[in-house]
């Protein structure tokens, strides 16, 4: 709020028009600049993703197929539009998703350690994914659909579960994230079990599920997670005032007339639908919704108005590099991206726990 407090100086006292608008002009064209270098990152990482593989392409064969289709031979048409333009793109909504989801959940529970899994959405997605491979679901579906819908599916229950108790009991933070706790030890344990009765070729299935890959990538995918992020993003952007005044605290936030209970809630119905969508495609990639956010509030601090846009970008980022990782850790082989994130994540999330501590 201390931007919007410049902003309001700068046309109210005339004595220091220029200085206060020169100051605030500088300080948008700066945070523009940092948008604009994590956009172009993100492009180019997302090039030289289409790039990589067994068939290496240049830049030109790249950016003139995507602009003139018709220039490709049927090969390159192929390698270029059906495998690797799916990944790619699809490494960009699901972290793009990923991102928001932690940005505003990191806001509204006011800890810049939390993170989509930590509700307890990603497990009950693993635990509806793991009930359709053990118990061969069908539910009369295509069956490149069924476990992805089923893994939603749990993954809402989940969501609903947490909006009823934290509305029977309160949606003060320490509820909403003590519930969520319990949750996360509930469900890993029901997946445990399931685990144990599963036969081998299931169990290799609700693993490999539970690594995250962007192997599942298709073009319906793609359009699914993109029509939710496009829906979800602009309701987030509404609310970047009221999530800026909350980062001062819910008292502070509630002297400007946010209703903080109220705001919560919505943000975690928005959380858990774009952590659903994107899980049910991937299977479990973590630490984007944790370190997508940490780099934007690096680059722009506590102001909504970049800060969740930087996390869009960020996360996206960050899950495009991580699947162009994934094809050169071993040659020849698609490492899944969730173990990817993970090497990216935990020394961050270590670095942050040393420096909260540090702090305290």
């Amino acid at each position: 709020m201390n931007i919007s407090q410049t902003a309001i100086d700068a046309v109210t006292t005339p004595q220091s028009d220029h200085s206060l608008a020169g100051q605030y002009r500088r300080f948008i064209l700066r945070r523009i600049l940092w948008l604009s270098v994590l956009a172009i990152a993100l492009f180019a990482s997302v090039i030289v993703n289409i790039m990589t593989g067994p068939a290496l392409l240049t830049v030109g064969q790249v950016i003139g197929g995507i602009i003139d289709p018709a220039s490709l031979d049927a090969a390159t048409h192929v390698i270029i539009f059906d495998v690797r333009l799916p990944f790619a793109l699809m490494a960009v909504v699901i972290g793009a998703a990923l991102g928001l989801a932690g940005a505003e959940m990191q806001t509204v529970l006011n800890n810049p350690l939390a993170s989509p899994s930590t509700l307890g959405i990603m497990h009950a997605a693993t635990l509806g994914a793991s009930l359709a491979i053990v118990f061969n679901l069908t539910f009369g579906l295509p069956e490149s659909f069924v476990i992805p819908i089923s893994a939603f599916a749990g993954a809402i229950l989940a969501m609903a579960a947490i909006q009823f108790l934290s509305r029977a009991y309160g949606a003060s933070v320490d509820t909403i994230v003590l519930f969520g706790i319990a949750l996360v030890f509930a469900l890993d344990a029901l997946v445990s079990l399931i685990q144990f009765a599963a036969s081998s070729d299931s169990l290799q299935q609700i693993v490999f599920w539970t690594m995250g890959s962007l192997a599942r990538a298709s073009w319906e995918k793609i359009a699914i997670v993109s029509v939710v992020l496009c829906t979800c993003m602009p309701l987030a952007m509404r609310h970047v005032w009221k999530m800026t005044a909350l980062r001062g605290g819910e008292d502070y936030a509630r002297s400007f007339g946010v209703a903080v209970e109220r705001l919560r809630l919505l943000v975690l119905i928005r959380v858990s639908i774009l952590t659903a969508v994107a899980v049910a495609f991937t299977g479990v990639i973590g630490f984007v919704g944790l370190v997508g956010p940490h780099i934007s509030r690096l680059a722009f601090g506590e102001d909504h108005r970049f800060y969740i846009p930087g996390s869009v970008l960020a996360g996206a980022f960050i899950l495009s590099m991580a699947s162009l990782v994934s094809k050169h850790i071993v040659p020849g082989i698609l490492i899944p991206d969730g173990i990817v994130t993970a090497l990216i994540g935990i020394p961050l999330f270590l670095a942050l726990l040393l420096s909260q501590k540090r702090r305290g």
